[in-house]
């Protein structure tokens, strides 16, 4: 027997998440908020983190990785001179240090944690190591070996110091895939006294800041956002009428432009309305993803 298909409820949703709910809370909330089972969240946020989680309902869910996939912006707090298990103020302490760092130090510091950096994901992380996920070899007391993963911390600002107690509030711009816990552990590393992160706040991630976040308990359709705005973050080309027929059908196109750059991802779009995900290949635009037919 055919399961019955939602119909109906497609686009986008921003919502400020709340601290004390994981990414799957939220995204449970608003399926039966808004009766669909189609939902889904471009970029989990821990259960003590806050902030911008966009969401996808209907045919956006299959456009999220794209979202998924960009640039992200953090505010955390670096508490000074404590390391902790988990990295962050939920694990347990594991050692406590005198701390004899300046403003100028710590600035310092933050500068050569800028650029393309190797990162060994934490433990809690949901990394899959021999098909397992990390967090679930952490719950059994298990430490093992992790191999690096590359990240980019496209900007690194130490917004405010405090002296005591000892830590620094911390804006974080990165790669998708970052571990800010990891990047503010190491932070603590380099300068001989350790840290672990108190507070995390997403403030912007594919293409939307936390202005425009609504909080979860008023969330209403009217607060839903064209599917183009799935790829928000993307550089959209607006295609003629008789384009978008062919893009419908998933047709290649000839390349618009030689600036173009090879490989990177496009919105098109007609009328405002999103078509198609198509990417450069060679002389040729292809297509990723087509928005099906309701």
């Amino acid at each position: 027997m055919s399961r019955k298909r939602d119909a109906g409820i497609d686009g986008v949703l921003v919502i400020d998440k709340p601290a004390g709910m994981t990414s799957h809370d939220v995204v449970d909330r608003i399926r039966k908020r808004f009766g669909t089972r189609r939902v889904g969240h471009a970029g989990t946020l821990d259960p003590d983190a806050t902030g911008v989680l966009i969401l996808g309902l209907g045919r956006a869910t299959r456009f999220l990785s794209y979202a998924q996939a960009s640039i992200k912006r953090y505010r955390t707090t670096a508490v000074l001179g404590v390391t902790t298990t988990t990295q962050d103020a939920a694990g347990e302490v594991v050692e406590r240090r005198a701390v004899n760092v300046s403003e100028a130090q710590v600035r310092a510091v933050a500068a050569e944690h800028t650029g393309n950096l190797d990162q060994v994901p934490p433990m809690v992380s949901a990394v899959r190591v021999g098909g397992e996920r990390l967090y679930k070899k952490a719950r059994r007391g298990e430490e093992i070996e992790r191999a690096t993963r590359p990240v980019t911390i496209y900007q690194l600002e130490v917004l405010s110091f405090n002296e005591d107690p000892p830590e620094a509030v911390l804006d974080v711009r990165c790669s998708a895939g970052t571990y800010v816990r990891t990047l503010v552990h190491d932070i603590g590393a380099s300068l001989g006294c350790g840290a672990h992160l108190r507070s995390l706040r997403r403030t912007e991630a594919g293409g939307f800041v936390e202005t425009d976040a609504i909080e979860l308990d008023a969330v209403e359709k009217e607060h839903l956002l064209p599917l183009a705005d799935a790829v928000r973050d993307l550089p959209r080309i607006e295609i003629e009428d008789d384009a978008a027929r062919l893009v419908a059908n998933g047709r290649r196109l000839e390349l618009p432009s030689a600036d173009l750059v090879e490989d990177d991802h496009f919105a098109l779009v007609n009328h405002g309305d999103l078509i198609a995900v198509y990417a450069r290949r060679g002389d040729e635009l292809v297509p990723e993803r087509v928005v099906a037919p309701n």
